[in-house]
């Protein structure tokens, strides 16, 4: 696997740009694949796992093994991680390596504060941070077609644009810094709370002996309705679809805590994150918590098994 190759001097900023992308997991690689497909850019791309660089570079995306390889190579800096405690943790690593006028954009769910805080760190050095949330499912990954919801400047949002535009069919800039992050913890706020709702309802309708599918298919035509029933009820919980490798119960139940700190902070209560919290938890302590998130209808309902140590082991 070859190394990043140093950005060549540049006397004046041109329209070519170099961009690195870090975190190449189920989200983060089809988007970098599509980047490099897609953007005209030079791409490089970084994860702690060699096998989606591997991957990657069959579609003209440069592995970069070291993180401070990608930093030198990069005008435009993007993230996809975890959890927030990640994008912090990577943030002060890349600090030292950060140069004035680089642009970072973190497509991770991170939470507001760390926008804010990253967004400081990286002022402080001569460098823009915008946060830029994705939503919508593994597939509108793969096929380009996501939501972002951005925070931050609106001429350092329209600059990298083109490049969200190759990853995303709707963009929208939802106010300063954080405010993506906090749209995006809201989104999936009521997401989880409908999901709740259609895995109850799922329940019912199995345990009294009527036919869910045709009850599903009858609410997505009226005021039930919504994108949650159409893609994670229709598409999970009916046929039972709960793969590995998805929007775990494990990072649901991260993202909901942002919704549920924030809210106590405010001194709101919040009965509906609760209950979705403590089926999240449920799901976990029964072996469901490497699933996709929708799993819950099958604690709910009582049909749950346990994943085994094959399933959890990384593909």
């Amino acid at each position: 696997m070859g190394a990043c190759e140093p950005r060549p001097p540049r006397t004046r900023m041109s329209t070519q740009r170099t961009i690195g992308f870090i975190g190449l997991g189920v989200m983060g690689e089809p988007m970098c694949r599509n980047l490099a497909t897609k953007s005209g850019q030079r791409v490089l791309c970084h994860d702690l796992s060699p096998a989606p660089m591997q991957r990657l570079s069959e579609y003209g995306a440069q592995p970069c093994a070291d993180v401070a390889e990608l930093m030198q190579a990069s005008d435009v800096v993007m993230i996809c991680l975890p959890s927030g405690k990640a994008v912090t943790e990577l943030i002060a690593r890349l600090l030292p390596h950060v140069r004035q006028g680089q642009v970072f954009v973190d497509l991770s769910t991170s939470g507001v504060d760390v926008a804010r805080h990253s967004e400081a760190l990286l002022r402080a050095k001569g460098a823009r941070f915008i946060d830029t949330p994705i939503a919508r499912t593994r597939q509108a990954a793969e096929n380009g077609t996501l939501l972002i919801m951005a925070g931050g400047d609106a001429a350092t949002i329209d600059e990298v644009r083109p490049l969200l535009q190759c990853v995303a069919t709707d963009i929208t800039h939802c106010g300063p810094i954080g405010a993506g992050q906090m749209t995006k913890i809201l989104n999936n706020m009521v997401m989880f709370q409908t999901g709740l709702a259609l895995s109850e309802a799922y329940a019912i309708a199995q345990r009294a002996g009527f036919d869910a599918n045709t009850i599903f298919g009858t609410l997505s035509q009226g005021s039930g309705d919504s994108f949650a029933l159409r893609n994670h009820g229709m598409k999970a919980i009916l046929p039972g679809e709960f793969p590995m490798r998805a929007f775990s119960v494990q990072y649901a139940r991260k993202d909901l805590s942002y919704a549920i700190s924030m809210a106590r902070d405010m001194g709101i209560t919040v009965r509906g994150c609760d209950a979705v919290d403590e089926t999240f938890r449920s799901a976990i302590d029964a072996g469901q918590g490497d699933r996709y998130w929708p799993v819950i209808s099958r604690v709910i309902d009582g049909t749950a098994a346990p994943t085994t140590p094959q399933e959890r082991a990384p593909a």
